[in-house]
């Protein structure tokens, strides 16, 4: 083989591997450390004042104006069956663009961005089929920390 065509040979693996590159927002829900693409978040910031909802689910703290959008938060540790989000800690809204329009997660902190690579990705544990097993796709292990990768998708489905 010559060397133009083993360098195209070598370019094309090396797509490939890009293609399964992702790149996941770390975030600590209670103690679990989860992520997402990188490509669903819109931006993160702070718990901001917001008008509660009536006859809401439980997990939907209320809504917020951001910047003439509408904002819908919601507790991702109730949603998941974690426990509720402390707010008197530093919580964060991860603010995502769903079918419905804006919505904020709140957590309990910010994680690093991980350069993630979905073949190798594995199920998600036996423990983690729970209640909320359901929202998760599965889990990516680090050298130092397992990540639990959030189906956003499914979270922000209206179906409880």
């Amino acid at each position: 083989m010559n060397q133009a065509m083993q360098k195209d040979v070598q370019n094309t693996a090396k797509g490939r591997a890009d293609e399964h590159m992702v790149e996941l927002a770390t975030f600590y829900v209670g103690d679990a450390l989860c992520g997402m693409n990188i490509l669903k978040v819109q931006e993160i910031n702070k718990l901001m004042q917001m008008t509660k909802v009536p006859q809401a689910p439980d997990y939907v703290l209320g809504i917020l104006n951001l910047r003439g959008q509408i904002v819908t938060i919601i507790d991702l540790g109730k949603k998941l069956g974690l426990g509720e989000t402390d707010a008197q800690g530093d919580p964060r809204n991860i603010i995502v663009n769903s079918q419905g329009g804006y919505v904020g997660l709140l957590v309990r902190k910010i994680g690093d961005v991980v350069e993630a690579d979905m073949t190798k990705k594995e199920r998600p544990p036996a423990n983690m089929r729970g209640i909320q097993g359901e929202f998760f796709t599965g889990v990516y292990k680090t050298q130092s920390a397992l990540i639990g990768i959030l189906d956003i998708d499914k979270v922000l489905s209206i179906e409880d």
